[in-house]
């Protein structure tokens, strides 16, 4: 570990609160157990967990507060959402660490920060109600805990969220889906949207990651049935989880859930520490799309190259076939629904619709 990473992290020591009550369990010997992500760490005091960033204080578990990394107005396509609130934006932000090491990260300078000399980034002082007002300012329907993974530090966004909820912004977080039961009961009431990253099939392309396929699994499972709006991505990366076959269980799994969550296929470029497979080609995304189809998925999404997929940026009344949305990259050019429903044939569409 460099020294930057040793003087980056006491700083963020001194930025931090008492973690919320639901997402932790004491143990014997004045150790924890942190219940926020799948790891489940054990931590004895002084010790932090797999994120690097919550931590056992003389017994008390300290987590990220007040600050952030990376703040933005984004599209809401840009998360990806295509199912919530078309064409507005969202008030994004992060912090650092992750309960991953992704070598594909295209956020891996917040998200590996205290893992990587060379990840160089600096923390923002900020009060949550500087990012309320930041986003009522720039006119965002949402705001989206992002960039870095969310669920490590629930606690700051669960305080934004609650600051926003009265001015009618809706919380949403983009994670790698490695949660616990404890974690989303503690998001539900204050997290509308969720998009969760499968990032493959198999178990072994997940421990090379740092996490287990079968948690995020049950996320989505658990997610799906306690209500969230729940869209589902996958980085298709050459070589790595492109093949038909994996494309074929992916599909499967998500259609299984439910066949009206959308699945975004999204093109990986080099970056981090993968930078030998090529871009991924837009026949890898077509691939995707159509075992998406083949699974019985009705809303599936070809992104990250735009112009190169047909129209498969676009949504469809999965009935008769009516464009509903039109979408360039993360711009939408037209919106098509009436009260969420298609005005050709009255179809509903699933979705958080205006």
């Amino acid at each position: 570990m460099s020294p930057r990473s040793i003087n980056l992290r006491d700083l963020l020591a001194q930025h931090t609160t008492a973690a919320a009550p639901e997402l932790l369990r004491q143990e014997a010997d004045n150790s924890l157990r942190c219940l926020a992500c799948g790891h489940r760490c054990r931590l004895r005091p002084g010790r932090h967990g797999a994120c690097h960033v919550r931590f056992n204080d003389n017994g008390q578990l300290r987590v990220p507060w007040g600050y952030v990394s990376s703040l933005a107005a984004d599209p809401i396509e840009k998360k990806p959402f295509y199912h919530a609130y078309p064409g507005s934006a969202a008030l994004s932000f992060g912090m650092f660490g992750c309960n991953f090491h992704c070598p594909f990260c295209q956020n891996w300078v917040t998200s590996q920060t205290l893992r990587d000399s060379h990840a160089l980034a600096n923390p923002q002082l900020i009060d949550a109600e500087r990012i309320v007002r930041l986003a009522l300012e720039h006119e965002c329907r949402t705001l989206s805990s992002t960039y870095n993974e969310p669920l490590i530090t629930a606690e700051w966004a669960v305080e934004v969220f609650k600051l926003g909820q009265p001015h009618g912004l809706i919380g949403s977080f983009v994670s790698n889906g490695h949660a616990t039961p404890e974690a989303l009961e503690f998001l539900r009431p204050h997290v509308r949207l969720l998009n969760i990253d499968l990032k493959a099939w198999q178990e072994a392309s997940y421990r090379q990651l740092g996490g287990v396929l079968d948690r995020v699994l049950d996320t989505i499972r658990r997610a799906h049935a306690l209500g969230f709006w729940i869209e589902v991505a996958t980085l298709v990366v050459p070589g790595w989880n492109d093949s038909d076959d994996e494309l074929r269980q992916i599909a499967d799994f998500v259609a299984g859930v439910s066949p009206d969550i959308p699945w975004h296929v999204t093109a990986f470029h080099p970056t981090y520490k993968m930078t030998t497979p090529s871009r991924t080609p837009a026949d890898a995304l077509l691939r995707a799309y159509d075992a998406g189809r083949a699974a019985g998925l009705k809303f599936i999404y070809a992104g990250n190259l735009p112009g190169s997929v047909g129209n498969h940026e676009n949504t469809y009344c999965p009935a008769c076939n009516e464009l509903l949305i039109e979408r360039s990259g993360f711009y939408v050019r037209q919106v098509r629904l009436r009260n969420g429903t298609c005005p050709a044939c009255g179809e509903h569409i699933p979705g958080v619709w205006q």
